[in-house]
C-alpha cells in the first residue's frame, strides 16, 4: 500500500497559562491547506486520518472534501507536545533569536512533552495499525514533524530518539511504500510542489 505521511499547515501562536494550547491554523495556514487539498484531488485515497489536534483536522478537511470519506481522528498520531500550554512556531523563535532557539539548535532544549521512547512507540504502532487496515490501498495521515520523524527514523534503521534529523515543510508529504510482508521503503520526502510560486511560507528556509 501506499502511505502519505503530511504535515500540519501553519497555526498561529498560542500561550497559556494553564489547559491545552491546542491551535488552530493561521490565514496562512488556510491557505496552505486549500493548495495541498487541491494538489490531491486527482489521486485517489482509500481513507484519510488526522490526529486529535485541531491543526491536523483542519488541514486534512481540504483533502477529505469531496470525496465521500468521513475523516478519521486518530489520537495516537498526535504530536509528543500534544498537552503543552504553548504553541510557538519555530520560525518565530528563530526569528526573534528566542533562547528557545539557540537550545533546540545545541540540544539542551528541555520541555515536559513525552518521553521519546512512549512517543515513538505510540506514533509508530498507530501508523502500522493504519498500513494493517488499508493493505493494497493508498492512505494519507495528517499529522506533525515530530511523527514524521519518528515513523521515517525507524524505517531507516536511526536511533530512537531522532524526532528532529530534518525539517518537514508545511503541508509536506512523505510517501511511504509499505509491502505486506513488512518492507518499508520511503518514495519522497518534503514533496512540496503544491505551494511553489504561491509567496506562502513552507518552513524554516522558505517561501513558496
Amino acid at each position: 500500500m501506499e502511505l502519505l505521511l503530511i504535515r500540519h499547515a501553519l497555526p498561529i501562536r498560542r500561550e497559556l497559562v494553564d489547559g491545552i494550547a491546542d491551535p488552530e491554523l493561521s490565514t496562512e495556514g488556510h491557505e496552505q491547506a486549500r493548495h495541498l487539498g487541491q494538489y490531491l484531488a486527482s489521486e485517489p485515497l482509500d481513507a484519510v486520518y488526522a490526529s486529535s489536534l485541531t491543526r491536523a483536522q483542519q488541514t486534512a478537511e481540504p483533502v477529505v472534501a469531496d470525496r465521500g470519506l468521513n475523516l478519521v481522528i486518530e489520537p495516537d498520531v498526535a504530536e509528543y507536545d500534544k498537552d503543552s500550554p504553548e504553541y510557538v512556531p519555530v520560525e518565530e523563535l528563530k526569528a526573534a533569536n528566542d533562547p528557545r532557539w539557540q537550545a533546540m539548535l545545541d540540544g539542551t532544549w528541555q520541555d515536559e512533552a513525552e518521553d521519546p521512547t512512549a512517543f515513538n512507540e505510540r506514533t509508530v504502532g498507530a501508523i502500522e495499525r493504519i498500513i494493517d487496515g488499508h493493505r493494497g490501498g493508498r492512505v494519507a495521515v495528517v499529522c506533525h514533524g515530530g511523527v514524521i520523524n519518528a515513523y521515517l527514523s525507524r524505517v531507516l534503521g536511526l536511533d530512537a530518539d531522532s524526532r528532529g534529523f530534518f525539517y518537514p515543510n508545511y503541508t509536506s508529504i512523505h510517501r511511504i511504500a509499505a509491502a505486506s510482508t513488512g518492507e518499508r521503503s520511503i518514495v519522497t520526502i518534503n514533496e512540496t510542489s503544491h505551494l511553489r510560486g504561491t509567496g506562502l511560507p513552507m518552513g524554516l528556509f522558505q517561501r513558496g
